[in-house]
């Protein structure tokens, strides 16, 4: 290793620090400084980058703090230890590791540039020219830089385009893109997240003229980064734009139901709290989203989750969705809400209404004044968190009536089932025996 003289902690420079920047939480708090002091001890350039500046002077907020600097892993893996700093090579391979204070985790990358692409990956060479980093980045956004005082550097015009709310790949669009085709699928989820209006037409352009190597991606790489698009703010306004040339079909193996999905994303904020206490999360929904998107049927969900890699988890959303909104109807009452809440949960119930008047106001069949707003919010609320009772009898009741062991034990309790829900589950012991006697009787002849 070549030892490089220290870096000075605040290096002169003849701009002014950003005032997004240089107040940033993140940037001032003593954590993050020892981190610039122990790799400038080194001589080792520091400067944090993409979504954390990016970020930063979009007002949103910072989540993971990324640094990138001018040496190798190996030169930075050793001032961070040098100075007492844990070290974790989480992507050695690329450059990357992970330096850990105090419980935060500061993702550490090495500048690269790439000496060869195949559409999918990079093989890296590192180097120590910020240009040059710079550039084989996607968006102009993201190659936003800032050193421990705030100074921005801005090689590529990303500035201009935060300030404009504009999403622009670097340089020649083909290019990055053909550098790795999940930049399209990212070009549109960051449109989605971060501008908001329409995608800029020099980068539409060339995702439509290399859409073809969407093919080479694999199918979990499409999945994550269609969950992210579908959570987005503008999620809807880009899948509008993007439809028409064929990229749904890309993505689900269908062209898409754009008019259920804005039906459902319009009634969102109206399902916002239903959706919170079932999900743990509130709207957008990303799973959902894709319910209205790509599912017409239970019988559509094996073959999207073949093809897109979903989890268990994610697939029985689906189908539980796609089920109960089969059974909803176009006039729910709480008495069948109830019922699907006791059959199917309160999270497929709640999904299941949504997607079903999705469907309905997407085709124009949803009624008008005979549900309004607050009856609709009324069966959300059931359905979320209506607690279902415990069926009143059991296999030993029966017995006790003289029903045999054996088949006819499931079929009366079935029977006794079906009608205890149609009737609003009643508690009343009176009413329950008289019926379970009815049954018993016509089950004996």
């Amino acid at each position: 290793m070549t030892t490089k003289p220290p870096v000075p902690p605040h290096q002169p420079s003849s701009q002014k620090p950003h005032p997004l920047l240089a107040d940033a939480p993140w940037l001032t708090t003593t954590t993050t400084q020892r981190v610039f002091d122990a790799l400038q001890a080194a001589g080792i350039a520091v400067r944090a980058v993409g979504g954390t500046v990016r970020n930063t002077l979009l007002g949103e907020d910072v989540s993971d703090i990324d640094l990138a600097v001018d040496a190798p892993p190996n030169e930075v893996a050793e001032a961070a230890r040098r100075a007492g700093l844990k070290v974790v090579p989480t992507g050695i391979d690329h450059g990357t590791l992970t330096i850990v204070v105090n419980a935060i985790p500061f993702e550490v990358t090495s500048l690269r540039r790439d000496v060869a692409t195949d559409g999918r990956r990079a093989t890296i060479a590192y180097t120590d020219d910020w240009q040059e980093d710079a550039r084989r980045r996607d968006f102009t956004i993201n190659a936003l830089y800032c050193d421990r005082s705030g100074v921005l550097f801005d090689p590529v015009g990303g500035l201009a385009d935060i300030a404009a709310r504009r999403v622009r790949f670097i340089g020649d669009p083909h290019a990055r893109i053909q550098e790795d085709y999940l930049r399209i699928l990212r070009f549109f989820r960051f449109s989605a997240q971060y501008s908001g209006r329409n995608l800029d037409e020099t980068g539409l352009a060339a995702c439509i003229s290399e859409r073809a190597g969407l093919q080479r991606l694999s199918a979990e790489r499409i999945h994550h980064e269609l969950h992210r698009l579908l959570k987005a703010p503008a999620a809807l306004a880009v899948i509008r734009q993007i439809a028409p040339h064929g990229f749904i079909d890309d993505l689900v193996g269908r062209p898409g139901d754009i008019a259920t999905l804005g039906a459902l994303v319009a009634m969102e904020p109206q399902a916002h709290q239903a959706l919170a206490v079932v999900h743990g999360t509130a709207v957008p929904d990303p799973v959902l989203r894709l319910a209205a998107l790509a599912v017409s049927s239970a019988e559509d969900v094996p073959r999207l989750k073949q093809r897109l890699r979903l989890s268990n988890s994610e697939a029985d959303r689906l189908s539980g969705a796609a089920h109960v909104a089969s059974l909803v109807g176009t006039y729910p009452t709480p008495q069948l809400v109830h019922g699907l809440v006791y059959r199917h949960g309160n999270r497929a119930a709640t999904d299941g209404l949504l997607l079903a008047w999705a469907r309905q106001a997407a085709q124009g069949t949803a009624p008008d004044a005979a549900r309004d707003r607050e009856t609709e919010t009324a069966l959300l609320d059931a359905a979320a968190t209506w607690t279902p009772p415990k069926l009143p009898i059991s296999g030993s009741d029966l017995i006790a009536l003289g029903v045999p062991a054996g088949p006819q034990i499931g079929v009366v309790i079935e029977a006794f089932e079906t009608w205890w829900i149609a009737a609003g589950f009643p508690d009343d012991r009176a009413c329950i025996n008289a019926r379970l006697a009815e049954l018993v009787v016509v089950t004996n002849r």
